[in-house]
Parts: structure tokens; C-alpha cells; sequence
């Protein structure tokens, strides 16, 4: 491991005055420390931010602001989010284990790294993300866990949060502090897509720091579910994730959000297949033709093609079993 120095930050001011070049704000570290000792990440400073708010508190419009430092297994646990937005508190239980949701803080939940096996093997294999201009072993190599949206010739790596899929789904906006500014974005607009560039993965300004995550009042959130499938039970990562918010009024589709995970370079708002259902009947039918929209760009590579059938049946099975929930 690289030496490097350490400070430990009072508050939002102090750890933007703390950091520089080659610097990285640390939280919980489960992702950070890992990339550390692999030597996929070598800050030369790491600016320990877990002393910022961590509070959850419930606004008086019915949302939810959530501080970056709060523990995902606070986050989990909170009332409000159970009784508001289960789709979250689900999500983070089917994370992580306890051990690392003790752990883990809001914000470097959002900025963790992808899990690509290629992005891990420095001595062995190629990443653009690594080490942009190298090339991309995944593409023709096992990629089976890889990308079936939004991918380009560069990268073909998945964003791995379960978390952030469900507040995709949720239209949550992300607080962010600068050096010399304030500034709010869409939880789903912060990721970017790999395009020429995958080693660039947010839109966040350099040192620029996540100190909030808040999630609006939605009055059908309570109506929400996070689904999984994974290779095995025991806290593997997504090869496909549905998040799904669902109001069905007189048997017709009011209003419904989804977001995808495990098949793109970004948690994935699947906006064509919450097009195609608003105003159709709640039907297994419909959920499946939404699915199927959502699906139409999607590419298969050698090993992942069964990932695009995968996530149209997870789709539908998720919307269904809100509809059930519903009826």
C-alpha cells in the first residue's frame, strides 16, 4: 500500500479545506480500503469524514433529508423510511451484511466502485477504468455480471449499489458542498454512462463533497419493493435488481417508478418502461410490454445475454407483486 497522510474532518468546511490533489474522502472505508490494498486507488491524503451530520430527519412535507454520514443500517432501521419508502430500507438489507451496514455511510454508498473483476486485477488485466486508454478485457473476456445498457466500446462495468437503485426510483436529490458553492442534483443524473470516458463515473466537481441525500414526499412510495437476484443468497451482488414504487387507482396504473441495478454503468431509471404503463391496466400483460420497451436497446455480450429475459421477468414479477399488494 501506498503511504499516505490522514485527517479526520469537523465538518463540511474543514474537509474541503482539507482536501487537494490526490486526495479522497473516506466514510465507512468497506469500499475505499479495499481499492487501497489492491492498488486500484493510491490517495495520497485521506480526509476522514464520518464526524459530518448523519442525521435522518423527517421534513414537514413528508420527505426525508438523510446526512451523508449516516450508517446504512441506521438508515434501514429509521421509522420513517419503513413506513415511507420500504423500497430503501429493503434495498440496503439485501446490501450488505450487518458487519458492513454498521459500517457503510450514505455517501460512500453512492460513490462505491464497481465490482468488475477486470477493474480489481491490476497486474493482470486491461481497464479503461483503471487506466484510461488501456483497453477493456471484460468485452471479450467472463462477462458474464457485465453490462446490458448503456455500455460503450470502453467499458462494460455495472454500477454495484442496491442502494442507489432505490433511490433512483425514489427521485432522490443529492446535496452537494463545494469550495466555493452550494448545489442539489438528481440522484439520477449523478452517475454518468461510460461513453469514452469510463474512468470519469460521477458529475461531481473535483473535492467536491456529498453532505445530504434527501428524498421528496411521494405520496405512493409506501406502495414499494426492492427485488434481487443474485447468484446466491448470502449477500452477492445484483445480476439483476428491479426497485419499484406502484399506484394503481381503479385497476389502472396511476403513477409508478423503476429503476434498474446490475445492468448498467449506473443505477438505471427505467423511464420508458414508467411511460408505457401509466395509465394501463395493472395487469401481468402490461408490466411484461413495459418490460419489454425498457428492454428494446438492450445488448448481450458472450457470457450475459441471459441478463435482458432476466430483467423483463423481474420487471413484471415486482410490478405484479405490488399489484397484488394493492388490490
Amino acid at each position: 500500500m501506498t503511504p499516505f497522510t490522514y485527517a479526520r474532518a469537523t465538518d463540511p468546511a474543514n474537509a474541503l479545506h482539507l482536501t487537494g490533489a490526490n486526495a479522497k474522502y473516506l466514510g465507512g472505508g468497506t469500499n475505499l480500503i479495499d481499492l487501497m490494498r489492491e492498488g486500484v486507488e493510491n490517495p495520497g491524503t485521506l480526509v476522514d469524514v464520518t464526524a459530518l451530520p448523519a442525521d435522518i430527519e423527517e421534513r414537514g412535507d413528508g420527505g426525508v433529508l438523510i446526512g451523508a454520514a449516516a450508517k446504512n443500517t441506521a438508515v434501514a432501521a429509521h421509522p420513517a423510511i419503513r413506513a415511507r419508502y420500504p423500497v430503501l430500507a429493503r434495498a440496503i438489507l439485501l446490501g450488505a451484511s450487518a458487519q458492513i451496514r454498521n459500517m457503510a455511510t450514505v455517501g460512500g454508498n453512492i460513490l462505491q466502485r464497481t465490482r468488475c473483476m477486470y477493474f480489481y486485477d491490476v497486474e493482470g488485466s486491461r481497464c479503461n477504468k483503471r487506466a484510461p486508454g488501456s483497453g477493456c478485457d471484460a468485452i471479450d473476456g467472463f462477462n458474464r455480471i457485465h453490462a446490458i445498457l448503456g455500455a460503450s466500446s470502453a467499458c462494460v462495468a455495472t454500477h454495484p449499489s442496491d442502494m442507489c437503485v432505490a433511490l433512483a426510483a425514489l427521485d432522490a436529490v443529492v446535496h452537494l458542498r463545494g469550495s466555493s458553492s452550494e448545489r442539489t442534483m438528481p440522484l439520477a443524473d449523478l452517475h454518468r454512462l461510460p461513453g469514452d470516458l469510463p474512468d470519469v463515473e460521477t458529475m461531481l466537481e473535483p473535492g467536491e463533497l456529498i453532505v445530504a441525500v434527501e428524498l421528496p414526499a411521494l405520496p405512493f412510495s409506501a406502495q414499494s419493493t426492492y427485488r434481487k437476484v443474485r447468484d446466491r443468497a448470502s449477500y452477492a451482488f445484483a445480476l439483476v435488481s428491479v426497485a419499484a414504487a406502484l399506484e394503481v387507482e381503479g385497476g389502472t396504473v396511476k403513477d409508478v417508478r423503476i429503476a434498474l441495478g446490475g445492468v448498467a454503468h449506473k443505477p438505471w431509471r427505467a423511464a420508458k418502461a414508467e411511460d408505457a404503463l401509466r395509465g394501463q391496466p395493472a395487469t401481468r400483460a402490461a408490466f411484461r410490454a413495459a418490460a419489454e420497451a425498457e428492454l428494446a436497446d438492450a445488448r448481450g455480450l458472450r457470457d450475459n445475454g441471459f441478463k435482458i429475459e432476466l430483467a423483463k421477468r423481474t420487471i413484471a414479477a415486482t410490478l405484479g407483486e405490488l399489484a397484488g399488494a394493492t388490490a
